[in-house]
């Protein structure tokens, strides 16, 4: 506890000379106290000054400081220690020429344990993508600037009854690719997507798009996927080998690029579509 040295009580010795001016300075304290009281008190009735009983000190014992007690302090509030928030580190943007490893690694991260990465082009990673998203925008399919490798599994038919089908089961050819769109983290690939963006725009203006960003690219190619029918039924083909084509002039007269989904199934069709919404609904926000 801290003392004000003027209320501070010091020990006293006993002899005449201390105590007489102890006396002094009881008595002036006590006209001191007087004059103000009177002071304030102005125009009332003086009052009557009462005999003041001198009392011998040396009598009566000091009082130490040790005396008093210290006064209990209850519920001391402690400081509360606000740590800094941890800065987070942003991973420098490469150059486009030499960001194939960074997309390389960006792509492997939002797979979250996919194998995907087998299937990833090595060598400009972004500019093919950036090429074939416009091929896409146009309804047609880029195969040489895609920027995944095509399945290693063949594409098979089925003949009934003198009739040639779409097998079924080459739809699982794309069960991998569909899976990954599938099972992207949204907040994830919009972060990936935003740290791209730079060398994204600048891949799309080497095609010479003066008016145009890659953003409005890649909704139109994106509209163009979404309006891509689901069939359910066994789809009827026409033809032979890798001239195949669909019976129904409807689905003959799709986009190459819509011919893409209905060639991986309609469970993987379905899978891409709700994908392609999402990524919709974050670039047009």
């Amino acid at each position: 506890m801290q003392v004000n040295q003027e209320d501070r009580i010091t020990p006293q010795e006993k002899s005449a000379n201390t105590n007489t001016l102890t006396l002094v300075a009881v008595t002036v304290a006590a006209f001191i106290a007087g004059g103000a009281y009177y002071y304030f008190q102005a125009g009332e009735p003086e009052p009557v000054p009462l005999p003041v009983e001198v009392v011998d000190i040396t009598e009566e014992p000091l009082v130490s400081i040790a005396d008093i007690a210290e006064p209990v302090i209850e519920d001391i509030i402690e400081p509360k220690i606000i740590e800094a928030e941890p800065q987070v580190q942003v991973e420098p943007l490469p150059t486009l020429s030499n960001s194939d490893g960074y997309v390389h690694k960006k792509t492997v991260e939002i797979a979250d344990g996919m194998k995907i990465e087998p299937l990833l082009v090595e060598k400009d990673l972004l500019r093919h993508f950036v090429v074939f998203v416009d091929n896409l925008a146009q309804g047609e399919l880029a195969r040489k600037v895609s920027p995944l490798k095509a399945p290693d599994k063949i594409f098979t038919v089925s003949d009934i009854t003198n009739k040639t089908y779409l097998n079924p089961d080459s739809y699982h050819r794309y069960d991998l690719y569909a899976n990954f769109v599938a099972n992207l983290d949204e907040q994830q690939l919009a972060a990936t997507y935003k740290a791209l963006t730079p060398l994204l725009e600048e891949a799309f203006e080497e095609l010479g798009y003066g008016d145009m960003s890659f953003k409005q690219r890649l909704l139109q190619a994106i509209d163009i996927m979404l309006a891509a029918p689901v069939i359910e039924q066994p789809i009827e083909l026409d033809g032979v080998s890798v001239n195949y084509q669909f019976v129904d002039p409807q689905l003959e007269a799709l986009a190459n690029a819509q011919k893409l989904l209905l060639r991986m199934g309609p469970e993987n069709t379905k899978k891409v579509k709700a994908a392609l919404r999402k990524l919709k609904k974050y670039l047009v926000s």
